[in-house]
């Protein structure tokens, strides 16, 4: 099959071996996916970490369909997913024990499963050997960003590494260093929102034996806690601690054996590798970017863990930013698109924190009585089939759409699918009978998936886009086979009926995408 390349890697600055058009702070699930995407795009950048290597901490353990679709763009989804539990669902305990609910998605919206338990040291290692891929890119261990500035046009970088200073410089800066970010600091960019004051101890095994694959969530108001299996054996047991139990409990094993020995006994004598006490945050900065400089991840945005979205959340900003960035290095874009990225991720992201606000007081009941009616509720809702299939495929979690941002906004408000939406990745089947999905096809930059047509799509009613290189292709009906005539177009056929129903429900003749997949405009 053949895809459409990426253009070659730009060559630092002949002039300096210490500028970098992009510098990313922090070596962490973030930051090194924003690196691969630069890579992938042509962009030379700099990883600086301030540890000696990438975070050993088994700390995420969700990723979701939308990561799992950017790590196919980045070339390293096959990888990956070999150490990953694919499809997880989440079966809920009433305060007495007793199941009274199971969520397990199944459908495959965006090409993967939307719950995948995955180990986050490994996704790291993977992501930190990804970057060996790229030409004059780099990462600096055990280097610290002491001090910015900006000036002409340029951030000049004050490092410090084992007792000496160096003095860099760099187009763009982006924090991925996390949620103590001090460049946030440093900024004077505030966190809105608001921390639990509920503390939960977090205890990681391994070596289980139990075979159940999915979550176990007990909502218990007397000792709220979660189940949730890994790959290769491992297990994490999440328990809310009650008043004055915080700070004595980190080290007893003992405590952390007799919480899990009432909810399943044979993980009670598992191997203890990390035992820990978090406080779970709500926050969002009310500003993601200051001149020259980035928010991203958990700089940007603090998530409870309830939904499973922190990191999620933080390769949707890599994601984002990434071929923005991009398109404005290889002078593509102006400067102004990077003004899009605050606007089209700060509310989706909020969107997800009040989502997972909502999960953690389903779990969390502050009262037998509020459990009963709670769990009540949910169980008699799973009786009735579009309420039972809302809350089963996880419709309720909020879409990937944008209301402001880099698209066409007054066009095709009939659409089904409205641009600043994320396009779906169905499989699709290519000459030769082999199916693969969308995204395999489409390439790294705008595309236009065009239906059942050798013509070329006028793209010049869209002025924004008069400097890109787009990727056209054909798109034949499920109904019919391949046609014969001569094009340089990639044909594809849309054997799931996913493509034509979305362009039909638009009265399009093609869809603009954009590099992160999401609907730039329809054309009529």
């Amino acid at each position: 099959m053949d895809i459409p390349q990426s253009p070659p890697v730009a060559p630092l600055n002949p002039q300096s071996e210490n500028y970098f058009p992009v510098v990313i702070v922090g070596a962490g699930p973030t930051g090194l996916t924003l690196a691969n995407l630069l890579g992938i795009y042509g962009v030379p950048f700099l990883v600086i970490e301030r540890n000696a290597s990438v975070a050993m901490e088994p700390r995420a353990v969700s990723i979701d369909d939308e990561s799992l679709r950017t790590l196919q763009t980045v070339g390293l989804v096959d990888q990956v997913l070999r150490h990953v539990v694919q499809g997880y669902g989440t079966w809920y305990y009433s305060w007495s024990g007793r199941q009274f609910a199971k969520i397990v998605p199944t459908l495959k919206d965006y090409g993967y499963n939307k719950r995948n338990a995955f180990r986050q040291r490994l996704l790291v290692e993977q992501l930190r050997d990804g970057l060996a891929r790229f030409k004059d890119s780099t990462i600096w261990f055990e280097h610290s960003l002491t001090a910015f500035s900006e000036s002409d046009r340029k951030l000049t970088l004050e490092l410090a590494a084992k007792g000496s200073k160096k003095t860099i410089s760099c187009d763009w800066l982006v924090a991925c260093d996390g949620g103590r970010s001090e460049i946030r600091e440093k900024l004077g960019i505030k966190l809105g929102g608001s921390t639990y004051s509920a503390k939960w101890l977090i205890v990681d095994l391994v070596g289980r034996t139990h075979p159940l694959r999915h979550t176990k969530t007990f909502c218990n108001p007397w000792r709220p806690a979660v189940r949730l299996p890994g790959p290769e054996g491992t297990l994490r047991y999440e328990f809310m601690l009650h008043k004055g139990e915080a700070g004595v409990v980190d080290a007893d094993e003992e405590f952390a054996r007799d919480c899990i020995r009432k909810f399943e006994p044979l993980d009670a004598d598992l191997k203890i590798v990390r035992q820990v006490t978090y406080g779970f945050h709500a926050r969002i900065a009310d500003k993601w970017r200051i001149g020259r400089v980035f928010l991203a991840g958990d700089a940007a945005h603090l998530t409870p863990p309830f939904a499973g979205q922190g990191m999620n959340s933080g390769v949707r900003d890599a994601t984002n930013l990434g071929w923005k960035l991009a398109a404005v290095y290889h002078n593509r874009l102006p400067e102004t698109l990077l003004e899009s990225y605050e606007k089209e991720r700060l509310p989706h992201a909020w969107n997800l924190i009040k989502m997972a606000i909502q999960i953690g007081r389903f779990m969390q009941p502050s009262s037998l009585a509020d459990a009963i009616f709670a769990q009540s509720v949910l169980k008699f809702l799973c009786l009735v089939k579009p309420a039972r299939e809302y809350i089963l495929q996880l419709k309720f979690k909020p879409k990937p759409r944008f209301k402001t941002g880099f698209f066409q906004t007054d066009t095709n408000k009939q659409a089904l699918m409205p641009p600043g939406q994320l396009f779906p990745q169905p499989l699709i089947e290519i000459p030769g009978g082999e199916r693969v999905l969308l995204d395999f096809a489409l390439g790294e930059g705008f595309s236009v998936l065009k239906l059942k047509t050798s013509k070329k799509m006028d793209i010049t009613i869209f002025p924004d886009l008069s400097n890109i290189e787009i990727n056209e292709i054909q798109v034949v009906p499920a109904e019919e086979d391949f046609i014969s005539a001569d094009t340089t177009d990639l044909v594809i056929r849309d054997c799931e009926q996913v493509i034509e129903k979305i362009l039909l429900g638009a009265n399009a003749k093609a869809v603009v995408l954009r590099p992160d997949r999401y609907i730039y405009g329809y054309i009529a």
